[in-house]
């Protein structure tokens, strides 16, 4: 039974990879911000009582390390960091119009989080039996695909995101530890939006192939969920 933990589960994607592994049996510690607002995956939790539901965000340290400590006797096979934000979702940022401030928070979020949680659950990890790392990218943190403006502090963070799971990889190889960075595709949720033509239950039941699929040699790629190489 595989021990899996995943942030970002309150909706979405990250709801979705929580649905799959607690249906076919595997340990979840799923996490949230406002788990008393998690509506959806207190319900999870009611159905599946191999999921459990952990307050998390990923910003915070003191979250982070309160979690770390919690599952010290834990195992972790699978380290889903799906946790993301996408500001200008909401409100565009163009020249003279940026705000500095939803910038720095994307970063915190985004890249910083991500590797926070890295760091935090390396014991974890260490103990596991799959020691596996997936991140969640997008098509948008690809330097050769941008064609437009805007997007600045979506596009900047997960690029950085790239560049620093593909500098990882380098120094998780020798301890066994894969990581891989997914794009999901254009996936029907908030963030996506309504005219996205994918599900979330194909999205992730393609990424989740691809982790099954996983061998040490394909550490640090960036691959789409149907198994297509992304462009850097």
């Amino acid at each position: 039974m595989e021990q899996v933990l995943i942030t970002g589960c309150n909706r979405g994607l990250g709801l979705e990879w929580a649905r799959q592994y607690a249906e076919e049996g595997g340990r979840v510690f799923a996490t949230c911000r406002y788990p008393s607002e998690a509506f959806e995956l207190q319900g999870l939790a009611e159905e599946f009582p191999n999921l459990s539901i952990h307050r998390l965000d990923v910003t915070r340290p003191d979250h982070v390390n309160a979690l770390a400590v919690e599952l010290r006797d834990q195992a972790i096979d699978i380290l889903v960091n799906n946790a993301g934000v996408y500001l200008e979702k909401y409100e565009e940022a163009f020249l003279g119009g940026v705000r500095y401030d939803a910038w720095e928070y994307t970063f915190r979020v985004n890249t910083l989080g991500a590797m926070r949680m890295i760091e935090a659950f390396l014991p974890h990890l260490m103990r596991g039996q799959k020691k596996l790392i997936a991140v969640i990218s997008t098509h948008m943190a690809s330097i050769a695909d941008i064609t437009a403006p805007g997007a600045y502090y979506y596009r900047s963070t997960k690029a950085a995101l790239n560049a620093t799971v593909k500098a990882l990889s380098y120094e998780l190889r020798p301890k066994g530890i894969g990581i891989l960075l997914l794009h999901p595709g254009w996936v029907r949720t908030r963030m996506g939006g309504d005219q996205a033509p994918l599900l979330p239950p194909e999205s992730v039941k393609g990424m989740r192939g691809l982790l099954q699929e996983f061998s040490l040699e394909m550490s640090g790629r960036f691959i789409r969920y149907d198994g297509v190489e992304m462009p850097w």
